[in-house]
């Protein structure tokens, strides 16, 4: 069984590694912000305990191989402004989703775009798989920049798809392939 719980990659500005539970109160500033978790199903945490609660259950899943979920500590301050995810593997595809979180106060520094790279080539080459996705909503306009950046191509959108805080809303459904990504491919 693989097991992702020693992951760590690195960046010039970032180190990307598992959560620890002194991660706890940083976490929980990114999921207790409205502007965070407004396209995202996860959030509106009112308790530190949640943080504590989620980083637990990583700990363990990381180490069962159920996804890689890693904290994105910036090295000038080792504070963690998110987390960047691998998650609901389809292995006999080959097939992964790609997932992301950042603090509000971080937007707009390019975190996200320099913490994407290194998880999308651990996914390929590390973990052998073909093919990622990433499901946003589609009015997350910075979110979909991201992803257009690097290479994913927009494949459709499923109409009414999630229901966010009693809200009905739209997924837009972006993939990249392993063969795009090698050959540095920009459709």
């Amino acid at each position: 069984m693989p097991t992702y719980a020693d992951v760590r990659l690195e960046t010039s500005r970032l180190v990307l590694r598992p959560f620890r539970h002194a991660d706890a109160a940083d976490l929980f500033k990114v999921y207790a912000d409205p502007q965070v978790f407004r396209h995202i199903p996860i959030g509106d945490w009112k308790d530190l305990d949640e943080a504590h609660q989620r980083i637990a259950r990583d700990i363990n899943t990381m180490a069962e191989g159920g996804y890689v979920r890693l904290a994105v500590e910036r090295r000038e301050d080792a504070r963690v402004l998110g987390e960047v995810l691998l998650f609901k593997f389809d292995l006999p595809s080959r097939r992964a989703e790609i997932g992301y979180a950042l603090a509000s106060d971080a937007w707009g520094c390019g975190y996200v775009a320099e913490a994407l790279p290194p998880l999308v080539q651990f996914g390929f080459h590390e973990l052998g798989l073909n093919r990622l996705e990433a499901v946003i909503d589609p009015r997350n306009a910075a979110s979909e920049k991201v992803i257009r950046r690097l290479g994913f191509t927009h494949e459709g959108t499923f109409r009414e798809h999630h229901i966010i805080r009693g809200e009905a809303v739209d997924s837009a459904v972006w993939a990249l392939l392993r063969r795009e990504w090698d050959s540095g491919t920009r459709p």
